[in-house]
């Protein structure tokens, strides 16, 4: 076996540990979620730093007509079963953005039930987060700088000139993946899309359409901007929104990204 080959076999089964760690780890959860619905009767909450994937625990987390809890050491938040329908709650904790957040239940459960909450920035500072379903198990958060940069893990990961960089990337299901740009320049114009890496060579996928793709915006630490990916449409890239003038417009198409 050549040298260069032999080399890449070892970090394979060196990352193969933590990545099947990761994933699995997130499939109990679901197991776990599932569970509590048909034995307890209880709804589950979850809540991940957007930054670092961590449990948020002693969160503060307020729902409309529902009730008040806080998140436990497993960032998760327990409550009674309630009719199908849309419910928005408040988040709030020390050294993180409070914001309004919504949920919907369907057939009493809820349809996506992870947030990725976002700890505070500098002022004046833009975090993009995107969280979605199990699968696909790669989706490629970009965000784009007309004549300067491209923000994401298969282009550069931090801009040459310090004021943009991907935080996380996620390749196994959930997310998040998080960019944050500490200075946007109101001159120019920038566009965030979401690729579907792991059906790159289907164009006419639906998988990405199906995600539970969620992209939220937070500008100077306020929860400022939320997009859902369109339903059952075929293509591997979403085109989620672009910045002109200091302005944040939706785009909201999926289309082939090749």
């Amino acid at each position: 076996m050549k040298t260069k080959q032999l080399i890449w076999t070892i970090i394979f089964f060196m990352i193969l540990p933590v990545y099947v760690s990761g994933q699995y780890k997130k499939m109990l959860d679901v197991l776990e979620d599932s569970e509590t619905e048909t034995i307890d009767g209880k709804l589950t909450l979850r809540f991940f730093d957007a930054k670092t994937a961590d449990p948020v625990s002693n969160a503060q987390v307020s729902i409309e007509n529902v009730g008040e809890f806080s998140s436990d050491l497993s960032g998760k938040v327990l409550f009674d079963k309630q009719k199908d329908g849309k419910y928005t709650f408040r988040f709030s904790k020390k050294d993180y953005v409070t914001a309004v957040y919504e949920f919907e239940i369907i057939a009493e459960t809820i349809f996506f039930n992870r947030f990725s909450v976002c700890p505070k920035t500098e002022f004046g500072a833009l975090r993009i987060v995107l969280d979605w379903d199990r699968s696909p198990a790669d989706l490629d958060l970009h965000f784009v700088k007309e004549g300067g940069y491209h923000i994401s893990y298969h282009n550069t990961i931090a801009s040459s000139d310090g004021s943009a960089q991907l935080d996380r990337d996620d390749r196994d299901g959930y997310g998040a993946e998080t960019i944050t740009i500490n200075k946007t320049d109101n001159q120019a114009i920038y566009a965030c899309y979401v690729h579907d890496y792991t059906d790159r060579s289907k164009n006419n996928s639906k998988n990405l359409s199906r995600s539970k793709a969620v992209v939220r915006v937070y500008n100077n630490n306020e929860l400022t901007d939320t997009f859902y990916v369109p339903r059952d449409d075929a293509g591997n890239k979403w085109s989620v929104f672009q910045i002109h003038n200091g302005q944040v417009d939706g785009i909201m198409r999926v289309s082939d990204g090749n």
